[in-house]
Formats: structure tokens, C-alpha cells, sequence
């Protein structure tokens, strides 16, 4: 499955209590589409299916479906603050392909 380095960690946790909302984990998806074949899907979720696999991450509890696990495995999600723009990034050693915007891959 997918890990968090300790910078994306202390974001998700920080998002997490701005939400206000007990009980939210963070759910990583792959998703048919995007320009290169899949897309990533990230967003917080209060709710899991009985065959969702959790994980947690440093504190962080993140949910994925057994499809997009077999396609996360060894990923890394990470979270960059620069001049650049800030926002999360998955390095993901299975995708033999990835498009320019980093949110798309094959």
C-alpha cells in the first residue's frame, strides 16, 4: 500500500483538524481516466467497506480499495511547499508512464 513521508503526514493531520470532524481518514483511489490511462484520487472520508484496507500512517488512517491498492503498492505519497505552489505528489514506482501534471499515469 501507500505510506506518507512525514511531510505529507503533518499536512493531513493538520487538514483534518481544520475539518472539524471526528473520524475522517484520508482515501487514496485510482480511478480509470485521466490523460495517461489512470488519475489519482485523494479526499477524506468518514466511511470504509469491509474490504477497504487501512492503514496507519504516523497517525494519519488511510483507507484505499482493494483495486487501487494492487496500483499503490510502494507508493509514496509526499506534500511540496514552494515557490512553485504547494500541494501533494505521488511517487509511484508502478506507473510506467506519467503525463506533465503529475496527476495521471499508466
Amino acid at each position: 500500500m501507500i505510506t506518507l513521508t512525514d511531510t505529507a503526514s503533518t499536512k493531513v493531520k493538520e487538514l483534518i483538524d481544520q475539518e472539524g470532524q471526528a473520524g475522517l481518514m484520508l482515501r487514496v483511489a485510482v480511478r480509470p481516466g485521466g490523460c495517461s490511462g489512470f488519475s489519482y484520487e485523494m479526499f477524506f472520508d468518514s466511511e470504509k467497506d469491509t474490504e477497504d484496507m487501512v492503514l496507519d500512517d504516523s497517525g494519519v488512517p488511510v483507507v484505499v480499495d482493494p483495486s487501487s491498492a494492487q496500483l499503490l503498492s510502494g507508493a509514496t505519497l509526499d506534500y511540496k511547499d514552494g515557490l512553485q505552489g504547494a500541494g501533494f505528489a505521488i511517487d509511484n514506482p508502478n506507473a510506467q508512464k506519467t503525463c506533465g501534471c503529475g496527476q495521471s499515469f499508466s
